[in-house]
C-alpha cells in the first residue's frame, strides 16, 4: 500500500465483495498470479435501479472488448466508471458467470456442508449473495465485466478464451464517475477450458482520482457517444447537487 492508497483488499480465489465507492476514486486491480478473472458489475449507489448496461456500453463504443479509453455506461446513458489505465488491452464483457452446475461439471462437485470454506464457489452464487446483502436480488443480476480475461471470436463464430492473456502483475484502473455500488466475484471465466479451479488472487487498491478535465481526458474523447454520456453524467450531478 502506498501513501496515496485510501483502502486495499486482496481477493483470494472464490472470494466475493460488494461496497459503495464514491465518485472520483481510482480502483486499481492487480492480478497477483497469471490467468486471473475478476467479475465486476456496477450500480448507481443513489438509485439502484440504474446499473451497468452491457449492450449500450459495447454498441456505443463499437467494441466487443474493454480497455483504456472505454467507459462503463448505465442504462440511463451515463458514465458509471471509466477505464483510465490498462496494462492488458483486453477485458471480457461477454463471457458471463459460472453457475453451480458448470462449476461442478468442470472442477468436480463440492459443497459447503462437507468442505466449509474450501468449496469451489460459482460466480452466479457469489453475485446472488452480495446482491441480497445490498437490498437487491437475482433478478437484478445482468451482464458483468470479466477483468483480466480475453475472449475473442474465430472466423466460425466460436468464442475463444486466451489462457495466456493475463500475466502476473497485470493491472487495470477504473475511475468512478458516479457514486457506485461495486459487486465483485473472483471466480473463473465460464469459457476458461482448464479443468483445475484457477488459483489467482486479485488485489484492489482505492485512491483519489485527479480532478476530471474533459479537455484532456482520453475516455471523454474516445467517441462522440462517450462525450454525450459524460455530458449526461455532468447534468445529473449538477441538478442533483452531487
Amino acid at each position: 500500500m502506498t501513501s496515496s492508497t485510501l483502502w486495499s483488499k486482496t481477493f483470494a480465489p472464490g472470494d466475493k465483495w460488494s461496497g459503495i465507492v464514491a465518485q472520483g476514486r481510482l480502483l486499481t486491480f492487480t492480478a497477483l498470479q497469471p490467468d486471473a478473472n475478476l467479475a465486476l458489475t456496477l450500480f448507481h449507489a443513489n438509485d439502484l435501479t440504474e446499473r451497468y448496461n452491457m449492450p449500450d456500453t459495447l454498441k456505443a463504443q463499437y467494441t466487443a472488448r474493454l480497455t483504456r479509453g472505454n467507459v462503463l455506461m448505465s442504462d440511463n446513458g451515463r458514465v458509471l466508471a471509466s477505464i483510465v489505465e490498462d496494462g492488458l488491452g483486453w477485458h471480457d464483457p461477454i463471457g458471463g458467470l459460472t453457475t453451480r452446475e458448470s462449476t461442478d461439471a468442470k472442477y468436480g462437485a463440492t459443497d459447503y456442508q462437507t468442505m466449509r470454506n474450501g468449496w469451489l464457489r460459482s460466480g452466479y452464487e457469489n453475485f446472488a449473495v452480495e446482491l441480497v446483502r445490498c437490498g437487491l436480488g437475482v433478478r437484478d443480476l445482468g451482464p458483468v465485466v470479466n477483468l483480466f480475461a480475453k475472449v475473442s471470436c474465430d472466423p466460425a463464430g466460436r468464442l475463444i478464451y486466451d489462457a495466456d492473456h493475463c500475466r502476473e502483475g497485470a493491472a487495470v484502473t477504473l475511475r468512478t464517475d458516479m457514486d457506485v455500488l461495486v459487486v465483485l466475484s473472483n471466480t473463473p471465466n465460464p469459457l476458461n477450458p482448464g479443468t483445475t479451479y484457477p488459483a489467482a488472487s486479485v488485489k484492489l487498491d482505492v485512491s483519489a482520482a485527479p480532478p476530471f478535465d474533459p479537455a484532456t481526458d482520453d475516455c471523454f474523447h474516445h467517441r462522440a457517444e462517450n462525450r454525450r454520456a459524460f455530458e449526461n453524467t455532468a447534468e445529473y450531478r449538477l441538478l442533483a447537487g452531487r
